[in-house]
């Protein structure tokens, strides 16, 4: 039987990686764009910048963000002062440090669909004196399709995982920024909370292959309607 605690700590891990591909698939398509150009001044350092998460351990990504945006980092400061906004220790935080750590993996899904479209098709709208902008609209964003919506799904699913950015940057508040991992965690540090962390555990891997098998079908599925 699943507790109510249970259920709230999967509706806050589920609306906390849901924001976090809402607000940075947007960026992460002009990033993906931006590194899938032949020539781009600076690319080399854009896609070190993008791709740091990856290689950071994900409390160092959370202290960083802590530093920044936190109620007296320079930046959090500026936005609380200035428009009321609070981000350390929120949901919001949470779903920001969620977005950071899988930021990459959604725009490298989606840099290959950029870079795998014909450039034929690019040539002719070009010489049809189709803007850069038209081009975008009409030809990469659709053609990349398929690449969006499975780095979109594959992100989120890694997003219910996360668990050092947002312990750091959003802490473990029950109702608030607790997700499926800091459950598992706090459990863990219970007399006879195994039972419940095995069960947490049970919901955290099935979101994980329901996530990742979403993501393929997906992929899947976009893909044909394309070549259709």
């Amino acid at each position: 039987m699943v507790h109510f605690d249970e259920w709230q700590v999967l509706t806050t891990s589920l609306t906390v990686a849901g924001r976090a591909i809402l607000f940075g698939l947007p960026l992460a398509i002009l990033a993906a764009w931006a590194l899938s150009r032949p020539v781009l001044p600076g690319k080399s350092i854009l896609d070190a910048i993008v791709h740091l998460p990856l290689v950071l351990p994900p409390v160092l990504v959370g202290f960083v963000l802590l530093l920044l945006l936190g109620r007296r980092g320079a930046v959090g400061m500026w936005l609380e002062q200035t428009f009321g906004v609070q981000l350390a220790f929120t949901a919001n935080g949470a779903a920001l440090a969620t977005g950071v750590m899988s930021f990459p993996l959604m725009v490298r899904s989606i840099r290959l669909s950029f870079e795998q479209a014909d450039r034929r098709l690019f040539e002719a709208a070009a010489v049809l004196r189709a803007g850069p902008w038209d081009r975008f609209w009409s030809l990469a964003l659709p053609l990349a399709g398929p690449g969006v919506l499975a780095g979109a799904v594959t992100a989120f699913a890694a997003g219910l995982g996360e668990f050092g950015a947002v312990i750091t940057f959003a802490s473990n508040i029950p109702g608030v920024t607790q997700t499926l991992p800091m459950a598992i965690y706090s459990a863990l540090q219970l007399p006879d909370g195994e039972s419940e962390a095995l069960r947490l555990a049970m919901w955290s891997l099935g979101a994980a292959v329901i996530g990742l098998a979403a993501a393929e079908a997906l992929h899947r599925w976009s893909r044909r309607r394309l070549e259709a």
